[in-house]
């Protein structure tokens, strides 16, 4: 019998000491959650790609980075500030909002635990009509079925600030619906709305949906914006290259307007995690660049622009080590 239990014991020791180092390696290993878009837009691999950097140095830093599908910017900013997430992916205008306490954060009152960490690549207002629906300028929207994106997205604050360009009134001249702007090509192509909105990266998958289908759809220019600009600094003058579409009904590139998608955090977060995060990113910089055809204008300095938080001590200390910031 005592035989017995000191070999059970001897046992139960030898477990113990075999799992020792294996439960202390998993205490220190810090984890994170990456929050992206849908998983076909560029939010998602954008972060599987920053996740797969940080994995690749789990040995060195201790991070274990996941991804995790969201409903895209305003979800992301509400996450990390709660400390669901550690990081996520933000247009720039809703960093802004959220920081000053605007817009869907005007009860909530400014997230001053907001952090920004660096900008990936421009996403542009871009609005798509079919030709048959007569629609030249985003005056002629009047009246007209207009996807604006869902409520609470990025995309449908851009749209409606395009709107008001043009002085229109989402709720009283459109007949304005509220579904993801991911599935705005089928309804168009269904002939169930006339034109939508979509602030995304170019190229994209889901405008060359649009192009390429039966009906034939045209990108209308967003121009009389200098007002707009002047009043949010976070969004700027740029095109759509047309060259990307080749069945659209357009001959040049299309001028209109765009925010930046940002990489954001908590003041919350450490800062060696933040360090390491934006340390994988820079190192590997032309590999990150080869991620989508919409990062082929990146530069290490421009991704330090367009961001509307004040950056996090971990970022700003790598910036530094790399000559990025004085």
């Amino acid at each position: 019998m005592k035989r017995t239990f000191a070999q059970a014991a001897a046992a139960f020791l030898g477990l113990f000491l075999l799992m020792g180092p294996s439960v202390e390696a998993q205490a220190k290993t810090s984890f994170l959650t990456i929050g992206t878009g849908g998983i076909t837009g560029v939010y998602y691999p954008t972060g599987g790609a920053i996740a797969n950097m940080v994995n690749s140095k789990k040995d060195q830093y201790g991070i274990r980075a996941t991804v995790e599908a969201t409903g895209g910017s305003v979800f992301n900013i509400n996450a990390v500030v709660a400390g669901d997430l550690e990081f996520g992916i933000a247009q720039s205008d809703r960093q802004f909002q959220a920081y000053n306490g605007l817009a869907e954060w005007q009860e909530k009152g400014a997230q001053k635990d907001l952090r920004a960490v660096f900008s990936i690549y421009p996403e542009l207002v871009t609005l798509v009509a079919a030709v048959d629906a007569n629609i030249q300028t985003i005056a002629d929207l009047k009246g007209k079925r207009v996807n604006l994106g869902d409520p609470g997205s990025g995309n449908r604050q851009n749209a409606i600030d395009a709107l008001e360009t043009a002085g229109l009134n989402y709720e009283k001249d459109l007949k304005a619906e509220s579904v993801k702007a991911s599935e705005a090509p089928a309804l168009l192509q269904d002939e169930k709305i006339d034109a939508f909105f979509y602030t995304v990266g170019h190229p994209n998958g889901a405008i060359k949906e649009a192009t390429a289908g039966a009906r034939k759809v045209r990108f209308i220019k967003i121009t009389a914006v200098d007002n707009l600009l002047n009043k949010s600094s976070y969004y700027a003058k740029s095109y759509i290259p047309v060259n990307n579409y080749p069945t659209a009904d357009n001959k040049e590139n299309v001028d209109t307007f765009g925010v930046q998608a940002t990489l954001i955090t908590s003041a919350k977060v450490s800062d060696d995690v933040v360090y390491a995060v934006t340390k994988e990113v820079f190192d590997n910089f032309e590999n990150f660049k080869k991620l989508h055809p919409a990062y082929a204008v990146l530069t290490k300095e421009s991704m330090l622009q367009g961001l509307s938080a004040p950056l996090h001590p971990g970022a700003i200390k790598y910036y530094k080590e790399a000559g990025l910031m004085k």
